[in-house]
C-alpha cells in the first residue's frame, strides 16, 4: 500500500482522530473496565487471603447484580462511560499529539529513519503523565461512579446519579483537590501504561515493517501488522500499569476529610502501595492484571485499527 501524503499532519488533526479512536475503543470494552475497577476497589481484610475462587465469584456476582432489571440491566455494564469519553477527550488527544510532536520534531528520529528506544521511552511515559494530570477530574467521576454498583451489592442508595452530579458533588466533598485526588498514582500509571502502550507500538511496528527486511519478511504497513503491534501493545501495558492502577483505584475511591479533603485511608500513593502489600501481599498488586489485560488488549486493538483507519481517510501517513 502506498503512503498517503503528510498534509494537514497538525497537532489538532492528530489530537481529533486519537479522540474518537478512542472513545470507539472505550465503548467496545468498557464493562470489563467496570469489572476490573470493582475488583480492584474491593477491601480485603487484613490477613485474609483471597483465592482464585473468591474472585471468580465476584466477578460473576459483580455481573449478576450490574444486570438486575430492577437496577438498570445491561446499560450498568456502562455506568460511567461518559467521564471516560470525556477523560479520553483530553488524555487520549494529549498522549498521542504530544508523542508524536516529540517523536518528529523534538526528540527526532535517526538518519535511517528510525525512532529508537531510549527516545521512544521518554516520549510515551512523558506524554502519559502530562495527558494524565490534566484529565485526572475526569478518571476520579468515571472511578467513583463505576464503584456504585459496588453499592448497590452492598445494599447501599446510590452516590451519584449523572456525571455532572458526580462532578459537583466531588468539588463540594473536597474542592480542587478532591478532582484531582490520586493524581500521583493516576500519572505514575498513565506514564507506566504508555511505556507498555505507545512505545511498545511503536517499536514493534518499526521491527515488523522495517527491520525484518533483511530477514525477507518484513510485513506490510496495514491492519495485520497494526493487530500484532496492538496486541503486544495491550500485554505489555496491562502487566506494567496493573499495580499503579491498583494504588490509584484505592486512593480515588477512598472516603475524605468533609473539611480538608485529605484521604482518610491512605496518606499518600507511598502509603497505599505499603498499606496493599502489608496487609495483602505483593500479588494484591497485581489484582485484576487478567481483567486489564483482557481489556487492554482489545482495547489497544480497537484503539489503534481506528486510529490508523481514520488517519489513512484524513491523508496522513500511518503512525
Amino acid at each position: 500500500m502506498g503512503n498517503p501524503n503528510t498534509s494537514g499532519l497538525s497537532f489538532g488533526t492528530i489530537y481529533g482522530l486519537s479522540c474518537l479512536s478512542a472513545c470507539v475503543a472505550e465503548t467496545v470494552t468498557f464493562p470489563l473496565d467496570l469489572f476490573k475497577t470493582l475488583l480492584q476497589a474491593e477491601r480485603i481484610s487484613r490477613g485474609e487471603r483471597a483465592t482464585h475462587q473468591a474472585y471468580r465469584s465476584l466477578v460473576l456476582s459483580i455481573f449478576k447484580e450490574a444486570v438486575a432489571k430492577e437496577q438498570g440491566g445491561y446499560m450498568n455494564l456502562w455506568r460511567g462511560l461518559t467521564p471516560a469519553c470525556l477523560r479520553h477527550i483530553v488524555y487520549s488527544g494529549s498522549r498521542l499529539g504530544l508523542y508524536e510532536f516529540w517523536r518528529e520534531d523534538v526528540l527526532g528520529r535517526d538518519a535511517d529513519g528510525s525512532f529508537p528506544l531510549h527516545k521512544a521511552v521518554a516520549a510515551g511515559m512523558l506524554s502519559g503523565a502530562i495527558g494524565q494530570f490534566f484529565s485526572s477530574p475526569a478518571d476520579v467521576v468515571k472511578v467513583r461512579m463505576q464503584t456504585e454498583v459496588g453499592r448497590r451489592r452492598a445494599g447501599l442508595p446510590p452516590l451519584y446519579r449523572s456525571t455532572r452530579e458526580a462532578f459537583v458533588a466531588i468539588f463540594r466533598e473536597g474542592g480542587l483537590r478532591g478532582l484531582w485526588r490520586g493524581w500521583v498514582p493516576n500519572c505514575q500509571r498513565a506514564a507506566l501504561v504508555q511505556l507498555g502502550d505507545l512505545t511498545t507500538y511503536d517499536c514493534t511496528k518499526q521491527y515488523l515493517l522495517r527491520d525484518q527486511k533483511e530477514g525477507g519478511w518484513a510485513l506490510e504497513d496495514n491492519a495485520r501488522t497494526h493487530a500484532c503491534a496492538s496486541l503486544a501493545a495491550g500485554l505489555v501495558a496491562a502487566f506494567l500499569g496493573t499495580p499503579a492502577d491498583v494504588v490509584k483505584t484505592r486512593c480515588m475511591n477512598q472516603p475524605c476529610d468533609a473539611v480538608t479533603g485529605k484521604g482518610l485511608l491512605y496518606r499518600s500513593s507511598f502509603d497505599c502501595l505499603r498499606s496493599v502489600v502489608r496487609d495483602e501481599g505483593y500479588q494484591a498488586l497485581w489484582r485484576g492484571c487478567f481483567l486489564n489485560w483482557l481489556r487492554m488488549a482489545p482495547w489497544s486493538l480497537a484503539f489503534y485499527l481506528s486510529f490508523e483507519h481514520l488517519r489513512r481517510m484524513s491523508g496522513l501517513r500511518s503512525f
